[in-house]
């Protein structure tokens, strides 16, 4: 983010210092320090009055703001002291090292304040991980939540001791004494909110719909970082629209044109799969039959695909015994198939013997071979395809059957609608036969809670042997469920039925089976009752978990294309907020501003489009031509601010606090006021303004002169930087930055207002115009000392 938001002040430094043979300018330190005062006042200014009516925010992460707001402050009273107290008017080599070394110390200590890592790592020196509710809360020896690990709902993790927290989780973090089951149930409800929103605009949209568009919720809703929004405030600017809504647009599109391609290839792989050459392949369809045996003859379709359809083709078939014997339950059958040119199905009939000897289900097969085309021999325009073996089920029609439910358990999701349940007809299928079944409660509730109340009876007819019973069950969306409810089947009744004799019951050794047959009643099976258990939806569980996930914000900033990034800039888009203003889901137009804008930038947006897509080397390409390109743009820009200082009369370190800082400040204005608006704490808008500046003075201010403070050790003379003009504006400055954060920190604690940013509109206004009258003052007294209207005696 340093060499982000912060790249130009730090660029124009050290160009300068280069561009003039190692030697120091006006221009880059004191655009440092003019920035540092435009960030801290001009921008606290902005944001405590841009909020609409009484609403506030506050800085959540105070730690962490008191500690980089300290260090915006050293980092000048350091500057100040290294020009004029520890060796005046001379850089020396160990001060400039110093100076650059401050920043990744500074760095490192915020990170360590902001995770606690220093408190609980080192002085409790205990951290434990427990379970609850499938996730893993991890706490310190005396119960403090440290952070929850939700696990992705798309991956596992068999390692129950290892916690990875950079992909698979994210990290949650709490005050002492927060109850994390409590905070991950809050959590939980907001995602399954921002889920029913998406389905109640999109009432048709399918499941992989519902969860891009749950995902967009997922991403406006989420905590965004500084850099989105200097991006997010950049693109409005220029006319190039709200990120959210242009990325989420390009890639609906892109993911409607990937479905449509991706069905067309599924289709043709599918065509290739049955063809599996070339020519043509034959095979059965479909590949399992059942017959009463007393139906006489059962007929067995083959099929012929692929795109040579009109030649000739021949194909053996030959049945095959199962538990089914030739000759007593069947007459083999034996032959070719001929397919002329033009014919795409042959049908094989094979004749079923009936007798009146009591069987179980019995089945045989028919085989395929031989296929060949109208020259005898194979080749490679014809194959068998898959399924090449038929299976054909032999039923026993001299007894009415017996009834059963398909399955024991049937897990089923809530979202299933109607739940369908198979009662099949076993050992028997003569008359006609109804079965009572109805419904009852278990830990499920009937009554339209989780299942409508169902009782009635199922007729099958003679020779039929599968019935479906249908159960409305209600979606709850719930994220966790787990309900038991039961079908309970009741006796068989006889409506019609013709008793045969059966002439081997002496031979049946089930004493139970035996029984059944002589009563010459039908009878329940195994499964009289059917124990359903209804889950929750694992796409909607899945949804909700990706929502709790941190969703990887730079996806949706990346590029792949040069094609793409030349595209976006020449298109025009909206720059309104995230929600369309009249909630009807349309396009938004983009307005008089945008189309101005969109040509004054036309030509930098054009330019900055030759920078390497995100895609490319992992970044570093779009990283390091992006850093080339600002620092020629920083270049020309202290060039053009030298000559038009020159040119109005006015000294260097003045144009600098004032026209340049104003320029290279003016996106982070921006930023902070889009900021403040969307996010709920301040942190991204006021928050981050102290790390900025003391950024740019360790790492602007470091690197320049440390870089030139060494290139004069090496030849034997002295790094000389004139006290006076930047001495004095840093100590200005740093009497008016304790001023501004002593005012922040009283609003604050101040009852009636209770915050940083925003509150009543007297308070406001009152902050404001103090903040922007301490960056007035500010360029007055560093003006006046420079034309020497000010004596500060260094």
């Amino acid at each position: 983010m340093a060499l982000g938001s912060s790249a130009p002040e730090i660029l124009l430094s050290v160009i300068e210092i280069i561009g003039r043979g190692f030697k120091a300018g006006e221009l880059g330190p004191s655009t440092v320090v003019g920035s540092a005062a435009f960030n801290l006042f001009m921008i606290t200014a902005v944001c405590v009055s841009v909020l609409p009516g009484e609403d506030i925010r506050r800085i959540k992460h105070l730690r962490v703001f008191a500690f980089t707001a300290s260090c915006s402050v050293l980092a000048y009273v350091w500057m100040y002291c290294i020009l004029s107290v520890f060796s005046p008017g001379e850089i020396e080599v160990w001060e400039g090292i110093v100076t650059l070394l401050c920043f990744p110390g500074m760095v490192g200590t915020a990170f360590a304040i902001d995770v606690k890592m220093n408190f609980y790592r080192f002085i409790r020196k205990k951290i434990r991980k427990t379970k609850k509710n499938g996730h893993t809360v991890v706490q310190t020896g005396d119960g403090d939540v440290l952070a929850i690990a939700v696990k992705d709902g798309n991956q596992e993790n068999n390692d129950k001791n290892h916690v990875d927290f950079d992909k698979d989780i994210e990290l949650l973090a709490f005050k002492s004494g927060d109850d994390p089951e409590q905070h991950m149930n809050e959590k939980k409800r907001i995602a399954m909110e921002a889920y029913h929103r998406a389905r109640a605009k999109n009432p048709d949209a399918d499941a992989s719909t519902l969860q891009h568009l749950v995902e967009q919720e997922n991403l406006k809703l989420q905590h965004k970082s500084r850099a989105f929004y200097r991006i997010q405030a950049t693109h409005r600017m220029t006319g190039q629209g709200n990120i959210l809504r242009l990325k989420t647009s390009a890639e609906d599109k892109k993911n409607s044109k990937e479905a449509a391609l991706q069905a067309e290839i599924r289709e043709m792989n599918e065509n290739v799969a049955k063809a599996g050459i070339k020519g043509t392949c034959v095979y059965f369809h479909p590949s399992e039959y059942t017959v009463v045996e007393s139906c006489g003859t059962c007929y067995v379709t083959v099929v012929r695909v692929g795109e040579r359809l009109f030649d000739t083709v021949y194909v053996d078939y030959e049945t095959v015994q199962g538990t089914a014997e030739e000759g007593s339950d069947y007459e083999p059958a034996k032959g070719t198939l001929c397919f002329a040119p033009g014919d795409n199905s042959k049908t094989i009939s094979i004749n079923i013997i009936d007798d009146d000897i009591f069987e179980l289900d019995e089945y045989f097969h028919v085989q395929l071979t031989g296929i060949r085309s109208e020259n005898g021999k194979g080749d490679e325009s014809t194959a068998l395809g898959q399924p090449d073996k038929a299976m054909i089920t032999i039923l026993d029609d001299d007894y009415p059957g017996v009834f059963t439910l398909e399955h024991e358990k049937f897990e089923v999701m809530e979202t299933v609608g109607m739940l369908t349940l198979r009662i099949v007809r076993l050992i028997g299928a003569r008359g006609i036969i109804r079965v009572p079944y109805h419904t009852e409660e278990g830990t499920a509730k009937g009554g339209g809670e989780d299942f409508e109340d169902i009782i009635g009876e199922i007729e099958f007819n003679d020779e039929e042997t599968v019935k479906t019973i249908e159960i409305p069950i209600v979606d709850g969306e719930e994220y966790e469920k787990h309900r038991v409810f039961n079908v309970v089947l009741g006796e068989p009744k006889i409506v019609h039925f013709e008793k045969t004799h059966i002439s081997n019951l002496d031979t049946i050794e089930n004493e139970e089976m035996r029984r059944i047959l002589e009563a010459g009643k039908p009878a329940l099976g195994e499964h009289k009752r059917c124990e359903v258990h209804i889950v929750e939806c694992k796409e909607f569980k899945n949804t909700i978990d990706n929502m709790l996930v941190k969703a990887n914000m730079a996806n949706f900033l990346k590029s792949s294309s040069w094609m793409e990034q030349f595209k976006e800039a020449f298109e025009v888009e909206a720059g309104g907020d995230d929600e369309d203003e009249d909630g009807s889901g349309e396009p938004v137009e983009p307005s008089y501003f945008d189309y101005v804008m969109h040509y004054l930038c036309l030509f930098w947006k054009v330019f900055f489009a030759l920078v390497p897509p995100t895609d490319i080397w992992g970044g570093w390409g779009c990283f390091v031509v992006a850093i080339l390109m600002i620092g020629l743009l920083t270049t020309l820009t202290g060039d053009i601010a030298s000559h038009f200082g020159c040119t109005v009369g006015l000294a260097d370190s003045v144009v600098a606090i004032s026209f340049v800082a104003l320029g290279t400040s003016l996106p982070d204005t921006f930023a902070s006021k889009v900021a403040t608006i969307n996010d709920e704490t301040a942190d991204s808008s006021i928050g981050n303004v102290t790390g900025s500046n003391s950024v740019n003075v360790f790492l602007g201010i470091g690197l320049a002169w440390s870089v030139a403070a060494i290139y004069h050790a090496a030849n034997g003379d002295k790094f000389e930087v004139d006290p006076g003009a930047l001495g004095f504006s840093v100590m200005v400055f740093c009497v008016e930055a304790l001023i501004c954060i002593g005012i922040m920190m009283y609003r604050r604690f101040n009852p009636n207002i209770g915050a940083e940013l925003g509150g009543p509109k007297k308070a406001r206004y009152i902050t404001s115009s103090v903040c922007a009258g301490l960056w007035i003052i500010y360029i007055i007294m560093s003006s006046l000392q420079t034309y020497c209207h000010i004596n500060p005696g260094f």
